[in-house]
């Protein structure tokens, strides 16, 4: 089934999402930004897109889902808008810049053919296969579960971004921004669920014209817990010297544990009291199920751009009935959202802080599933 899109937005992952839509033999039928112009630039080398001046405009022509990606504090408005016109959706994270926002989006979700939310992790081949790894070995009781996700392009004090101003992204930017990724990743790979939280916020430096500019923190360190008793720390920065894009994460039990790094995504390591070994990612002989588009063969580098393909693929699937465990909804931008108040919670008061839990998030996704 061949779907027809719409962009808000002219940036970066704008421009990913396109990507993502032509891959799956899509059509991109409308984009806009935030004037006409950067949208007329936008769909310059994308035939058969054109070009409008507002979500009015671009929602009037009655694409099947519109993705937004535009600064985060216009998630709700625009979602709300495509929502209410009966047009499935995809947002970028964080869903919502507060709890209040993103539990309103979730709650409609189910008006909508599809509401994705793109934890695109998810969709690395070892990553399903350390899933799948897991969930066949329930007596391997996973208690250690600990990583990272670095990234250095906030490092200079020069270096700013609309991300540093909480009016556009929030009060939370590291941990709101890429923390989120990792601990959604953790959940769905372990089936653990974090109850709460122990956390530090801090800035490198104050980045040029003062104060003003350090309103959103550089990086957290977190512990947590488990709703299966385990304990867990993560590390997030953006401003850690060479670290381009460095997701890391060991998930460690007493007869197997599970390491994988996001830069090096065709192999994982899994040790064993009597033996450690590297697996390589390879279609045809993995336990996991492939989810999305046609697996990379083994020995070509799957990338962040493919899992971004499979992730559209698998949301507009979705739009035809056929939804596989693997998307991330509303409910999981949610999740997201409840985890990055309970981190600044606790960076605020320093103590330790209760994550709602899934019992009061299953209210809002019981309308949802």
């Amino acid at each position: 089934m061949s779907i027809r899109a719409g962009i808000i937005g002219t940036g970066f992952m704008a421009r990913v999402h396109a990507q993502a839509i032509a891959s799956g033999g899509h059509q991109l039928v409308g984009v806009t930004g935030s004037n006409r112009d950067r949208a007329a630039d936008f769909v310059a080398n994308r035939p058969g897109a054109a070009a409008f001046g507002s979500v009015r405009e671009l929602i009037d022509l009655r694409p099947d889902v519109v993705h937004v990606t535009t600064p985060n504090a216009l998630h709700r408005e625009q979602a709300e808008e495509i929502i209410d016109a009966g047009i499935g959706v995809i947002v970028e994270k964080p869903l919502a810049t507060s709890v209040e926002d993103a539990e309103a989006l979730a709650r409609h979700q189910c008006d909508v053919p599809v509401a994705a939310v793109p934890f695109i992790y998810r969709y690395y081949g070892l990553v399903r296969e350390i899933r799948e790894r897991i969930r066949l070995l329930p007596g391997n009781r996973l208690w250690m579960l600990h990583g990272s996700y670095l990234q250095d392009w906030l490092g200079g004090a020069d270096q700013t971004n609309w991300r540093v101003d909480p009016a556009a992204g929030g009060a939370s930017r590291a941990f709101g921004d890429i923390g989120v990724h990792w601990c959604d990743l953790m959940e769905f790979v372990t089936g653990h669920r974090i109850t709460t939280v122990t956390a530090l916020v801090g800035n490198a430096f104050e980045r040029e014209g003062g104060a003003a500019q350090n309103l959103t923190e550089d990086g957290a360190v977190l512990t947590f817990t488990t709703d299966h008793g385990a304990l867990g720390s993560l590390v997030v920065s953006q401003a850690s010297a060479g670290r381009d894009n460095r997701l890391y994460f060991s998930f460690d039990g007493p007869d197997e544990s599970y390491e994988f790094d996001q830069q090096l995504p065709e192999r994982a390591w899994i040790g064993r009291r009597d033996e450690s070994r590297l697996i390589t990612r390879n279609p045809s002989k993995a336990i996991a199920t492939p989810v999305g588009l046609e697996p990379v063969p083994a020995g070509h580098p799957q990338g962040y751009q493919q899992c971004f393909n499979d992730f559209v693929a698998d949301a507009y699937a979705a739009i035809g009935g056929q939804v596989s465990d693997t998307l991330p909804t509303f409910a999981d931008g949610l999740r997201a959202a409840r985890l990055t108040e309970a981190v600044l919670e606790s960076a605020r008061t320093g103590g330790p802080v209760r994550v709602a839990s899934d019992e009061a998030l299953a209210r809002v996704a019981a309308t949802v599933r």
